[in-house]
């Protein structure tokens, strides 16, 4: 029996053998295989990476140009009444030095009552906007505010103090539509 046990264990090795041979290949290729796997897994990951900043960039030019919507229609809102404001301040003027006027007779004084009427009325309608009168005389002079258009000398006020408005300046809400022209002390 020891040659018969001998005959089948040569064959079985014949069989095993070129088999063992076989995984030895195969795991030279599953190497290679696993280089190459790993340069396209790195390859992805880079891509996948690129993809994510690119996603991310969009994402915060998507939220800095609905900022920038948003505050820009805030500002059109807030400033919406400037272009009637800016044509309507000279008709403001012009009834203010109308109301100058000295009436002599009854007609003339019911007739400066009514615009001076028309005229607060104006005022109040461009205040409910948020138009307010910039103040001048006796403060310091702002160039943000005032228009310097004269130097006096008056011992009366301290330098660089607005003496006199000779145009009233208008502001809507923070914004400066007309600087006050003013004289300014020494």
């Amino acid at each position: 029996m020891s040659d018969e046990k001998k005959a089948v264990e040569n064959e079985v090795e014949e069989v095993i053998e070129p088999e063992v041979e076989i995984l030895d290949a195969d795991e030279n290729v599953s190497s290679g295989e696993n280089a190459e796997a790993n340069e396209k897994i790195a390859e992805l990951e880079a891509k996948l990476d690129e993809a994510e900043n690119k996603m991310l960039r969009v994402q915060a030019d998507y939220d800095n140009f609905r900022r920038r919507s948003r505050l820009d229609q805030e500002a059109a809102q807030k400033y919406r009444a400037q272009s009637l404001v800016t044509e309507i301040i000279p008709a403001l003027d012009n009834f203010g030095r109308a109301l100058q006027i000295e009436a002599d007779d009854e007609k003339t004084k019911s007739l400066l009552q009514g615009m001076e009427m028309i005229h607060k009325q104006l005022i109040q309608a461009l205040q409910n906007e948020g138009v307010e009168v910039i103040e001048s005389v006796g403060l310091p002079f702002d160039p943000n505010f005032h228009q310097a258009v004269m130097q006096v000398e008056d011992e009366n006020f301290e330098s660089n103090t607005v003496v006199e408005e000779l145009q009233k300046g208008y502001k809507l809400k923070d914004r400066v539509i007309r600087p006050a022209m003013v004289k300014v002390n020494q």
